[in-house]
């Protein structure tokens, strides 16, 4: 089932930029996916990575599989490979990244461990990825509120 953060509303119904579940199963099976790449592929085909499954081992290889001969096909280039963290940091559900922390405290908010602990493994990924220096941050204090953490 698709979840969509309301921070990324202005963009899900087009599908124009890729969405945090969609990043979070290319970091889940190891992929690099440009926003050029994902912009020549056809709605349908968007919305079929969003909804594809990735979790279990044989759905992260099928998906992985699937999305280098997407990309090779639109692109006649296989998508760039990353490296795979055995212990992500979005399943720990007891130490705070230190970039949330940090950003937190630029919110004058203070995130507590149960409040991290509470949150499910994709919200904890967006703050992660919504928190890295060199983003646009736009969507952190969005992502916060949505999340029920100001």
């Amino acid at each position: 089932m698709a979840i969509f953060f309301n921070f990324e509303r202005d963009f899900v119904d087009s599908l124009r930029c890729i969405p945090m579940q969609v990043r979070y199963k290319l970091d889940s099976c190891g992929i690099k996916l440009k926003l050029s790449d994902w912009n020549q592929m056809t709605h349908a085909e968007r919305e079929a990575l969003v909804e594809l499954p990735c979790t279990k081992k044989e759905e992260i290889q099928f998906y992985q599989e699937y999305l280098q001969q997407l990309v090779l096909e639109r692109t006649g280039t296989l998508a760039a490979k990353l490296p795979i963290e055995p212990h992500p940091e979005w399943m720990d559900s007891i130490h705070i990244p230190v970039s949330i922390q940090e950003k937190a405290q630029e919110m004058d908010i203070t995130l507590t461990p149960h409040q991290w602990a509470n949150l499910t493994p994709l919200q904890r990924f967006a703050l992660i990825k919504l928190s890295r220096s060199g983003h646009e941050n736009k969507n952190f204090p969005r992502a916060m509120a949505e999340f029920y953490l100001l």
